[in-house]
């Protein structure tokens, strides 16, 4: 049986152009290259799952390149592209900062800079999660990272950039990546799906993009995991199923017995909601954001703000109009007030059922006013 390789590492970026979601990130580091422009000190900063290890990686790559592409790509063709491609590089070192924190980590580091590389012009040092670093071993860092050999680069990467000391930052070029948008993952997952043979239904890959919040990696794991589920065909149902994810439909149910005062039938639907396994906090955080997509969604300037496929965003606007804005202001108000005391609750369930009784009479309050 043919091994199976997780999508996240099958298809992780090997070239800038492949890279999603950081596009000036990676405009900028083609750019020092093609202008010979390179610094000392590289900080990657960002959430997880964004592309911090893999364009540090590309970057490394393509900095040792012999033979570069007019784009500023690697060849893959020279010795120096090969060599990293076999995983077989002396001249790229990863070094993990969780599992190697200590002094004596770092001046084993100091001494292996001192060593020119075998091919090409620069050995480029990696180091992963660096705010793992010890003070001691910041302040042993601190030097070498200043003015190191002139064939010595260090690429940084953190999703914890508030736990660096500010001297190491003050020597590095920071470059902050973004969480990926969910079109992008979309469009990403799509294109992963195509090449597996697996047909998808884009509300289905909305619902992982959201699920994996602005994580490109995660995204892909999940993508795994609805696929081991559903097979060669991912739809809606099947993925809000597998990934235990409230159904939109829920919500914009609710939305309108609010509106017609039916707080009976409210507190009904709420009852099948539980019955599903859901949790009443997770259900009043989904509630407060279906009001707020909705309240996004009566401007035509602000509705670019909702992350929903096209069906989804056409339900909103059709309940935008229907509901008024100081409906929504009211609506919001009220779950963010109840959003906040859910944990102090001795009673989750009826906690969660007063607030659908207030939203049910905002509407009657309106009119008695």
């Amino acid at each position: 049986m043919e091994n199976f390789i997780v999508s996240a590492r099958k298809y992780r970026p090997v070239t800038f152009a492949s890279v999603v979601g950081q596009q000036s990130i990676t405009v900028t580091l083609k750019n020092s290259i093609a202008n010979n422009h390179l610094g000392q000190a590289y900080l990657f900063c960002g959430p997880r799952g964004v592309g911090k290890t893999t364009c540090a990686r590309i970057f490394a790559k393509t900095i040792n390149c012999m033979n570069l592409t007019p784009q500023i790509e690697a060849c893959d063709e020279c010795e120096s592209c090969k060599s990293f491609n076999d995983s077989a590089s002396f001249n790229i070192h990863e070094l993990d900062a969780a599992s190697n924190n200590s002094v004596e980590d770092i001046r084993t580091l100091i001494d292996q800079v001192r060593i020119p590389p075998q091919i090409g012009k620069y050995s480029i040092y990696i180091i992963d999660e660096v705010h793992m670093l010890s003070a001691s071993a910041f302040n042993a860092f601190l030097k070498t990272l200043e003015e190191p050999p002139r064939h010595a680069i260090f690429i940084l990467a953190t999703t914890e950039k508030h736990k660096i000391l500010p001297t190491i930052l003050s020597r590095c070029q920071i470059f902050d990546f973004n969480r990926i948008k969910v079109e992008d993952m979309v469009d990403h997952l799509d294109s992963v799906a195509k090449q597996e043979g697996i047909t998808t239904e884009r509300e289905a890959l909305n619902v992982i993009a959201l699920k994996a919040d602005g994580g490109l990696r995660d995204a892909l794991s999940i993508f795994d995991q609805v696929v081991s589920f559903s097979g060669k065909k991912i739809t809606y149902q099947s993925t809000i199923e597998n990934l235990n994810f409230l159904d939109y439909e829920y919500f914009f149910k609710l939305t309108d017995l609010f509106l017609s005062e039916d707080y009976a039938q409210s507190l009904i639907v709420y009852d099948e909601i539980l019955d599903k396994g859901f949790d009443g906090h997770n259900f009043l955080t989904g509630l407060s954001s279906h009001f707020r997509d909705v309240l996004v969604s009566k401007d035509p300037q602000t509705v670019q703000l909702l992350e929903v496929g096209d069906a989804i965003r056409k339900r909103y606007l059709e309940q935008a109009q229907k509901c008024s804005v100081d409906f929504l202001y009211k609506a919001l108000d009220l779950t963010g007030k109840f959003d906040m005391n859910y944990k102090a609750s001795n009673n989750k369930r009826l906690h969660v059922e007063l607030a659908l009784l207030q939203l049910c009479n905002i509407v009657k309050k309106k009119a008695l006013n």
